[in-house]
């Protein structure tokens, strides 16, 4: 029996709320599906990408004998408190980028699919949320940079992305995240989290917490420079890492930036950031072995020569005077997420193992160690990209 004979059997299964690991049975996205314009035969549904946050399924229809695939989301709310205003962001946001595009290439912008209601979503009678994308074929995101010319596309699609945001009309983006980037609001929770001790793992991670404590001087410097106006106020997308940009199969250009649940109203300074903290990390984000973590320089290159492509001329010259304070303010604050996440028994980020937001959390403060040491190579790569006139 093939996937399509498959999706015509009848489930008696009742749709069932997913558990973050296992895949509903089909019946399941057969019913979801029937609140949006999916034309065909629904014929396959299977988890899709590594995010930490969604649960994201690739859906597969069958149209007059041509396979055509759509992405079925449900968003966290555990996460998103107002789903109505992230999703009105996130319209808001497409919309522009379409109007900004030349219209050869409709895999450059996200496309929302709308409910039957017209809504950009759909709730279930169980209050969930659920969107759907068309499925962007013939590129792909991966979870760890192959080559630099991959570090240096993701930055150049998400420096380019931040420069056609920068014009939106209208009233501010909803802040779908409070105090999402807030460095001494995330410092805070980690007191509250160590003091509580509600896991009891806190004799486990006091050497962590000790760098962490070391380091809270330095926690609102960029909050500081943009409250006193000294950097600007932007739309950013606030997770610039390389799986959220799809890079084409042939060409290997970024071609699209994805998961747009945290664009709102922050800094240029965080997506920088967050592109060297994932970009130039030698190892991966969770490896282990923290002798692996280190500056990659060549890769930190290639993101300051991408992002200068993308971004073009509307840093500030105070922008560019707090990039390596950036990288390694981003890297300590997600250091210090994983760590308050470990003491607070695993609550946020999905894990595979039962350590693994402690490895997560070692792996990024050593990678602050290791920014502050190579603290001069870096300052000397930005000195040798940066425009004359800034």
């Amino acid at each position: 029996m093939d996937d399509c004979q498959q999706c015509q059997t009848v489930y008696k299964n009742k749709p069932i709320v997913p558990d973050h690991s296992s895949n509903p049975p089909l019946e399941f996205f057969r019913e979801l599906a029937a609140h949006f314009p999916l034309h065909g035969t629904l014929c396959d549904a299977k988890r899709y990408g590594s995010g930490h946050i969604n649960d994201t399924f690739a859906v597969s229809f069958d149209q007059a004998g041509i396979r055509v695939r759509y992405i079925l989301q449900h968003i966290n709310q555990s996460v998103f408190k107002n789903v109505p205003h992230l999703m009105e962001n996130i319209s808001r946001v497409i919309a522009h980028l379409a109007a900004t595009m030349d219209g050869t290439d409709h895999r450059r912008v996200l496309t929302l699919i709308p409910a039957h209601n017209g809504s950009s979503f759909y709730k279930t009678q169980a209050g969930e949320f659920w969107r759907v994308y068309t499925f962007i074929e013939g590129a792909r995101a991966y979870d760890q940079s192959e080559n630099l010319r991959q570090t240096f596309e993701s930055a150049r699609a998400f420096g380019g992305f931040q420069a056609a945001l920068a014009d939106l009309s209208g009233p501010p983006l909803h802040e779908t995240i409070p105090h999402f980037h807030d460095t001494p609001k995330r410092f805070e929770a980690l007191q509250l989290a160590a003091a509580a001790d509600v896991a009891g793992r806190r004799k486990e991670v006091l050497s962590e917490l000790d760098f962490a404590f070391q380091r809270e001087a330095e926690t609102g410097r960029l909050l500081n420079l943009a409250r006193a106006g000294d950097i600007p106020q932007r739309v950013t997308h606030n997770d610039t890492k390389l799986n959220n940009v799809m890079l084409d199969d042939k060409t290997g250009k970024g071609i699209c930036v994805v998961d747009l649940d945290t664009v709102m109203p922050g800094l240029s300074l965080y997506d920088f950031g967050e592109l060297v903290r994932f970009g130039a990390n030698a190892a991966a984000e969770d490896e282990p072995e923290l002798l692996k973590v280190d500056v990659a320089l060549p890769a930190f290159d290639a993101i300051v020569q991408g992002y200068i492509a993308g971004v073009g001329s509307i840093l500030t010259t105070a922008e560019w005077d707090h990039l390596i304070d950036a990288a390694k303010l981003m890297t300590y604050e997600n250091g210090i997420r994983f760590l308050t996440d470990y003491l607070q028994g695993d609550i946020y980020f999905k894990i595979r193992y039962s350590n693994h937001n402690l490895v997560r959390a070692r792996n990024q403060l050593r990678l602050v160690d290791r920014m502050e040491a190579a603290a001069g190579a870096m300052a000397a790569i930005i000195r040798q990209h940066r425009p004359h006139n800034l």
